[in-house]
């Protein structure tokens, strides 16, 4: 099993500010690789430098095996590596169809794409029925689904996720943890930066913990179940 994402003691600053120290994780092809931490413990800043939002100052970055480290983003969009932001910054002025068609691009291979206006309406029925709705005008689950489905079009071989359940709904959470499951099961490599841990636990093969920019816990989800870990003194949850 081929490596999809790799991270090698990765270094990131926010001006004078160090958030990432040494950071190295590893997204294998075709499993979801947890990312967990407290607030300002690196995740977000570590999703950004992997699409290069931010530069590293030290360390590597690999996409299935080739280095992107300080290429612009649209080069690593290029690579297959598509985002689902933080806070789903769709684009309010546009219709969701719009949204859609503005992101959409071939597979890094040139082969047919996978996924298309009519593939992302099989997953997000929603979406097709509101293709001519502004986007602003959708409800925040909707906005959500929507910015998966844009990551989508992309046809990446990456996803990375930047905590998707954040200010939705119990029910609408559990539609878009199973739109996860559903993307992980058909082979598509995902990094899901989540707040809670038990959805994280309960969808990915690994977990990575952050704590003050550097890794304290990476492990596969079962061994952490099977000898437990303490996630108060990781994640300040109880």
């Amino acid at each position: 099993m081929s490596d999809a994402l790799t991270l090698h003691e990765v270094d990131a600053f926010y001006g004078d500010s160090h958030v990432l120290r040494r950071v190295s994780l590893r997204l294998r092809e075709g499993r979801l690789l947890g990312l967990l931490g407290r607030n300002g413990a690196g995740k977000t800043t570590t999703m950004n430098v992997t699409v290069g939002l931010l530069p590293t100052r030290h360390g590597a970055i690999t996409v299935f095996g080739r280095p992107v480290t300080g290429r612009p983003p649209e080069a690593i969009a290029d690579e297959g590596v598509a985002l689902v932001p933080q806070g789903r910054r769709v684009f309010r002025s546009l219709t969701v169809r719009e949204n859609l068609l503005v992101a959409a691009r071939r597979p890094r291979s040139g082969g047919p794409a996978s996924w298309t206006l009519a593939t992302v309406a099989e997953l997000f029925p929603r979406l097709h029925e509101r293709q001519h709705q502004i986007a602003g005008s959708l409800s925040g689950g909707e906005q959500q689904m929507l910015a998966i489905a844009r990551a989508l079009m992309s046809n990446p071989r990456v996803l990375l996720m930047d905590e998707p359940s954040e200010g939705l709904a119990p029910q609408i959470i559990a539609e878009v943890m199973a739109t996860i499951r559903r993307l992980k099961a058909q082979g598509l490599s995902i990094l899901l930066v989540e707040q809670n841990a038990k959805l994280v636990f309960d969808v990915a093969d690994e977990v990575v913990i952050l704590n003050s920019g550097r890794v304290v816990i990476d492990a596969p989800v079962a061994e952490l179940r099977a000898h437990g870990v303490d996630l108060c003194q990781h994640l300040g949850i109880y």
